[in-house]
Formats: C-alpha cells, structure tokens, sequence
C-alpha cells in the first residue's frame, strides 16, 4: 500500500487505529486496506464506482471508507440515524452497488437496499444467518496483495439534508478533493497537503464527530500521512479529556457544542487531565458564541482554526486564534478560490460594516453543483459561481466576515444541519394539524434547537405536544423532529401563502447574545 507501507515497514507494532473495542496496527492497516481495495475492485461497483457506508463511528466504519477511496470509489458516507425509507432514496439516487453496515444499523441497510442496485451488504456485528456478508469473512476471500492505484480517484458524493424532503447529493468538492490522475497521485498529494499545513508536524488525530461529516471522516483519513487516529463511538466531555491526555492528543475537529459540553464540566474534572499535547481543534458548524470561543482559547491556548463553509464548497472563510482576538465573533476572511460579498436585496455590494445577504464567487467558476439535479444547482446561484449559504452577515474594512442571522430556513443544531420542511410536510397530515411551520430557536448546549409552531384545526381533539413530537418520529429520523411545540392562532402568512421565519424567531431570541 503505497500510503501505509513506509509505517507498516518503520512502525508495525505502532497502533495506527483504534476505538473503545479495537485496535489495529501499521502493519495490520496496510493487510485490511489491501483486502477491502482489492475486493472492491473484484467487484461490479456500476458506471459511478459507488458503494455506501452505512455505519456508527469504529475502526471498520473508518477502513470501510478509506478502502473505498484506495480503490478508486466513489464513497457515500451515510448519516446513521437515517430510516430505511431515507437511505433507501440515497442509495437509489446515488446508483450505489455495494453498501457497508456496522451491528447498529445493518437490519436498516438490509431493508434499504431493496429495489436498488446494491447487489452486495457487508457489516460487522450482524447475527449469522443474516443477508449481510461478514466483514471479516469477506476481507479474508480477497487478496492481500497491493490494489491497482493507477485507476483515477473519484470524489465522495455527500448527502445533506433536503429543503424539500429529500436529502440533496453533491460531490466532495475540488477545494477539499486532493485530486491526481491516479490513486497514487492522490494518495500522495493528500499526504503531502496534511504536511504543508501541520508544518511537518503531527501527532495523534481524535474523532469525536460522527463519520458521515466530512470533517472527522477526512481526519481520519489524515492516516495517509502516518497519523494514528483515535475513534470515540459517541462524543462525552470528560472522556474526551481523559483521551487527550491518555493518547497524547495533538489535533481534531469539533463543533461548538462540544466546546459548551466541556466548558461545563466541574473544574475538579477539568483539572485531572493534561491537555498541552493539543496543537490545533479545527471547528466548523454552526458559529461558535463569542463567549464560548473565549473561555476554551483561555483553557486550551491559541488552539482554534474557525473553518466556516459548507460541504458542497468546502472552507469558505478561515480564522485563527489570534486573528479571532483582535475580532471576536468573526468566522474569518474569505479563503482561495472564494470571495465573500455582501449583497442588498438587488444584488448590489453594501459598503463595509453594513448588513445583508452574505455570498461567495468563486473563481473557478463552479459554485455549488448538487448531483442529479441542476435545478437545485441553478437555484443557488445569484450569477455563474456566485452563491449563497443562506447567511445575513456584514463585513468590516479588514474583510472579516461577522454573520447575524440567516435568511434561509436552515436550523444548524450542534453542527448538524435540519431542514424545517422535512417535519413541517409530516406534522401537515397529522388529522389535528391546519398548519404548521417549524423554526429554530436557542438552546444552551446545541446552539439551537427545531421548534414546531402549529395551528391545530377546529373541533378536534387536540393531543399533548409531546404525543405529536412523538408522532413525528415515527415517520422521521429522530433527530430531524422537533424538540418542542407550541400552539399558535395565527403564522402570518401571507397574501401569497409565504411566512416570514424570521419574524417567528424574533421573540424567541430576544435578549439571546451570540
């Protein structure tokens, strides 16, 4: 393996991976990649070269994913709260052939993938009998040998959440894609970017977030470069201390709700563990509270690089530490290839220190491309590469960018993206419902949370808000539902049947700092 084999050769007894069940070393990195490129490549993966990874956060949800990329895949990290019906329209869309699955969700994978073209399951922890292949039985048929890396790499194709109920699929794109016109090329671009930026220097990876983000899912493949990773199943604060300081963490990726969660913590705990072993916690999400940001930069240092953006672009804007210090708030100036410029309602640029709508331009040209789907490509375009992320932001005389709002409907909830539409176009058909519209208001830990705000219909019975949430999620990922709902008289609709979100929030942040 051309990325494993200088560690495998150098450091075999050295762990390169491991979670709280397992643990895997150099040598044994380099054997099961082998394996899972290898099988891949034996197999029909269709005209896309698309298989699927359907999975809880472990060191085979990891290798799944990096064996995909080694054999020249196309991967599609899947979210593993999904319902079956959810991934099933993924794996319909994508035109995914072999899909993977851990013991959590492998009966919801078995059952989405039925009417699709995935003609092959294999997962960890599902019972015998089961229609899935063994992981371990299927690495053990293929060969060990080293794979063809001189097929081209194939960017992942990522799903996020759709405005109209469906999730929209758009490729990893060119910002964060290493390129090459081999796997070889690429694998070694990848490395040699992960050196640039750590100046030469690295150490131990934490995964907190789940893998399906593009962020802990492209620390974990910082293994390219020799970086060991180490994979917490789900994120807690006090074990994440307890992993710094026992691994001698040097960097990771989180979101501001990680960051609350810790700064909660009782200072007797916070106190056990040493954390000077961190050198660098990229964060991206949702925008971090001034007042959050300050408290971990005073704890952990000048630690902190701001990466705001969006899966389908990548970084759009960065900020440092320090350069946070002189600009408390700011998610940063924006970065190559992209512009920030902030726009009227006429598309006219507002002069520095005002309010509106917050978009990029690209130089390249490409903007935001959602596949299958050029409509929804077009509709986030103001002018050929020139998009928005449904941010209302202004900018200062430096070009730091401060966001204040959004425009678009999006709810960012602990760095996870919910769409109201989803819920709204479930609760609509509840027998009790006249309409309803769901909005995001705050919430300590997470940032903000989906409220549902319903008008119930006359002379009926009206349910308990939670037996409705409960009614939600029996149709809807969990997550995706509502924390709350509110009975209302009235949601301002108007004349042409649009309500205006921003002035449903309004009373609910009122008083709220950012």
């Amino acid at each position: 393996m051309t990325f494993a084999k200088p560690y495998s050769v150098e450091r075999p007894e050295e762990i390169a991976i491991c979670d709280p069940e397992k643990e895997l070393k150099w040598a044994e990195v380099d054997d099961v990649l082998n394996r899972c490129a290898n099988g891949l490549q034996s197999m029909d993966l269709g005209p896309d070269v698309r298989i699927a990874v359907f999975a809880e956060n472990a060191v085979e949800t990891a290798m799944a994913n990096l064996g995909g990329l080694v054999a020249g895949a196309s991967v599609v990290p899947i979210n593993f709260h999904l319902t079956a019906e959810e991934v099933n329209y993924i794996l319909g869309d994508s035109g995914t052939r072999v899909l993977f699955v851990g013991p959590e969700t492998w009966e919801r994978g078995v059952e989405a993938a039925k009417g699709t073209e995935v003609h092959t399951v294999v997962g960890w922890g599902a019972p015998k009998g089961s229609a899935v292949t063994p992981w371990s039985d299927w690495l053990t048929g293929n060969d060990a040998g080293e794979p063809d890396q001189s097929v081209p790499p194939l960017p992942n194709l990522l799903y996020t959440s759709g405005t109209t109920g469906r999730p929209k699929g758009t490729d990893l794109p060119p910002t964060m894609f290493a390129g090459g016109a081999t796997v070889d090329e690429h694998l070694a671009n990848f490395k040699a970017g992960v050196l640039e930026r750590s100046g030469g220097v690295t150490g131990p990876q934490l995964v907190v977030g789940p893998m399906y983000h593009t962020g802990p899912l492209s620390g974990t493949r910082q293994l390219i470069a020799g970086v060991s990773s180490v994979i917490m199943a789900r994120f807690n604060a006090e074990r994440t201390l307890e992993v710094i300081h026992q691994h001698g963490i040097f960097s990771s990726i989180m979101v501001p709700t990680h960051f609350v969660r810790l700064l909660a913590l009782p200072d007797d705990v916070k106190a056990k563990y040493d954390i000077s072993s961190i050198r660098s916690i990229s964060h991206t999400g949702a925008k971090c509270p001034v007042d959050v940001k300050r408290e971990m930069i005073e704890w952990f240092g000048p630690v902190f690089l701001d990466a705001y953006g969006a899966s389908e672009v990548g970084t759009t804007c960065m900020i440092t530490s320090e350069e946070w210090l002189k600009n408390p708030g700011s998610v940063g100036r924006s970065v190559p290839p992209f512009t920030a410029r902030i726009l009227d309602d006429d598309n006219n640029d507002m002069p520095a220190n005002t309010e509106g709508k917050l978009y990029f331009e690209d130089a390249t040209g490409r903007g935001v491309i959602y596949h299958n789907d050029p409509e929804k490509s077009a509709a986030a375009h103001i002018a050929p590469g020139v998009f928005t992320l449904g941010e209302i932001a202004y900018m200062n005389e430096e070009g730091y960018v401060f966001i204040t709002d959004r425009f678009s409907d999006m709810v960012v909830s602990g760095g996870v993206n919910l769409y109201p539409a989803e819920p709204e176009q479930v609760l609509i058909h509840h027998p009790a419902v006249l309409d309803v519209a769901c909005i995001g208001v705050p919430h300590k830990e997470m940032g903000e949370e989906l409220k549902a705000l319903v008008i119930p219909k006359e002379d009926v019975d009206l349910p308990s808000p939670e037996v409705m949430i409960a009614w939600c999620r029996e149709r809807l990922s969990h997550y995706k539902c509502p924390r709350t709902l509110d009975f209302v008289d009235d949601l301002g609709r108007n004349t042409m049947g649009k309500i205006n979100k921003r002035k449903l929030r309004a009373p609910y942040w009122e008083g709220v700092s950012s």
